[in-house]
């Protein structure tokens, strides 16, 4: 039987995933911190190679069943060169990060960014199984998000490709880490729904909401304004759908620019499920150039959770 591994190299945790390639799931994992703070890339590495390591003798495997070893890494990763350019939280600038390791573990070894590997594995096993196209787009501090076209990850001329909680939502509006203001993100993410059941809040002291935070605003959650909506509550509702209609509104620019077979949602905020993809649905269905279209895109729940990002670059090779 073969394997592969997938590493998902994060802020805080690296974890390698062991992934059975016929069935396309995580068959054991093995973890450490990442310890980014004054340490170099290539410290930063050799854990990575040991947590592979670890993760092998653990499940009891041999390195000959070992085909391939992706990696997905937060910032920008030039795939041709096989290098990090850009990570904001990690000491990589321009590191040939797949070559090290490569050379270490004397197998392939394939890199793409953490967003995009987490959209090829929903892509390859999960919500997108079976489709020609899918974004994929994360509800999480930012809107991380990923293009499959025709089986392959679509990372642009200069691959800085999909990034499209940087699109255009609002002129003039929130301020974004990016620099610009009024990106999709600072109204679409986890982080901008909160922002905006904030400001509810703000304006009616009387809504629910303050009840479910317990009198403090600093407990205000992803869930918060869907709770108190669920219990009657109008400024919950208010709150819902002014987001949902953010939300609505940055994925029809999806569509009208890419028109994927599969759209899917995936982060905490996603768990709330047709209550958020029903009305985008109806949305795009309404409102997006494709309306006209005799196929029309499709509005999902991701299935894979935290798996997805593993699973994808495991399976980076299969590019």
């Amino acid at each position: 039987m073969a394997y592969c591994i997938g590493i998902d190299l994060g802020g805080t945790n690296i974890v390698a995933g062991i992934v059975n390639k016929e069935e396309q799931k995580i068959v054991h994992t093995a973890k450490c911190k990442t310890n980014a703070m004054e340490r170099s890339w290539q410290e930063i590495a050799d854990d990575m190679v040991k947590c592979c390591q670890d993760a092998v003798e653990q499940y009891g495997l041999d390195w000959n069943d070992i085909d391939s070893v992706g990696i997905g890494s937060p910032g920008m990763v030039d795939t041709e060169r096989r290098m990090i350019v850009f990570a904001g939280n990690l000491p990589f600038d321009h590191c040939p990060l797949a070559d090290y390791i490569q050379d270490k573990l004397n197998r392939p070894v394939f890199l793409a960014n953490d967003a995009d590997a987490a959209a090829y594995g929903e892509y390859v096993a999960g919500a997108g199984k079976g489709s020609t196209s899918m974004v994929a787009i994360t509800l999480g501090t930012g809107v991380g998000s990923g293009i499959i076209i025709d089986g392959k990850i679509h990372t642009g001329y200069g691959y800085a490709a999909g990034e499209i909680g940087h699109t255009l939502y609002k002129a003039g509006g929130r301020q974004c880490t990016c620099g610009r203001k009024g990106c999709f993100e600072t109204y679409g993410s986890a982080t901008g729904l909160k922002r905006t059941t904030r400001e509810h809040m703000e304006a009616n002291k009387d809504s629910l909401m303050w009840e479910l935070c317990e009198g403090d605003i600093n407990n205000v959650g992803g869930r918060t304004a869907f709770q108190a909506m669920k219990a009657g509550d109008a400024e919950g509702k208010a709150v819902v759908d002014e987001y949902v209609l953010a939300l609505s509104e940055g994925i029809c620019s999806i569509v009208n620019a890419l028109q994927p077979e599969i759209i899917c949602i995936g982060g905490g905020v996603s768990k709330e499920g047709a209550l958020l993809t029903d009305p985008i649905n109806e949305f795009i269905n309404t409102y997006a150039f494709a309306r006209f279209a005799d196929r029309r895109t499709k509005v999902v729940t991701a299935e894979l959770g935290n798996d997805a990002g593993i699973i994808g670059a495991a399976l980076l090779g299969n590019q």
